[in-house]
């Protein structure tokens, strides 16, 4: 059986945040340690029971993607190994194979969604209205159709509460955020 992880207790740095699933610690000004648990999260409330190595599956999901786009979109995955991070062997065990170290970066106040397929809340805005995050669909596509292109369908990003999904379009996306900060990525994903 895995070990289950439901919460990082790392005495020799300093804790920032402890998210709903995530526990981020302060390396030294520039960095960041990201943990991920095995908490469990739905409809942003925090499950009493974890999933035995889920922060470990999603931190080598994660990893993979970031590593496979590294070159599409810049990341802020670092360079420091996790030994040197954690040089104690006992609290580098705890976090092994569900830590990343990370450049500390201003976190924007959106989640980027990309949509290729028509499912989720993409589907019920589109039955309403034909649309999805203000981008006009073509009449009769069906739940999970393939889109004729990508979409860009922001969502506003809650610290704690409720994740608004589907929230945004991408020009309130781009006042709250900058054009340019929006553009970037968007020119990555998005033909």
């Amino acid at each position: 059986m895995l070990d289950v992880l439901y919460e990082s207790n790392l005495s020799s740095l300093p804790l920032l945040a402890r998210g709903k699933v995530r526990d981020i610690y302060a390396v030294g000004a520039d960095h960041l340690l990201i943990v991920t648990t095995d908490r469990l999260s739905a409809f942003d409330v925090v499950l009493p029971d974890p999933i035995p190595g889920k922060g470990a599956v999603l931190t080598a999901v994660s990893n993979f993607w970031f590593a496979r786009t590294r070159k599409l979109v810049p990341n802020h995955l670092a360079d420091l190994p996790l030994a040197e991070v954690l040089p104690d062997a006992t609290e580098r065990a705890q976090v092994e194979g569900r830590a990343s170290v990370v450049r500390r970066l201003e976190a924007l106040p959106v989640e980027a969604i990309v949509r290729g397929y028509l499912i989720g809340s993409g589907w019920k805005d589109y039955q309403a209205s034909g649309a999805v995050c203000g981008v006009r669909l073509p009449p009769g596509l069906q739940m999970a159709d393939r889109l004729p292109n990508a979409i860009f369908t922001p969502s506003t990003k809650a610290a704690v509460g409720v994740t608004t999904s589907g929230s945004g379009t991408s020009i309130n996306c781009a006042r709250r955020c900058g054009r340019s900060v929006v553009q970037s990525p968007l020119r990555a994903v998005v033909p």
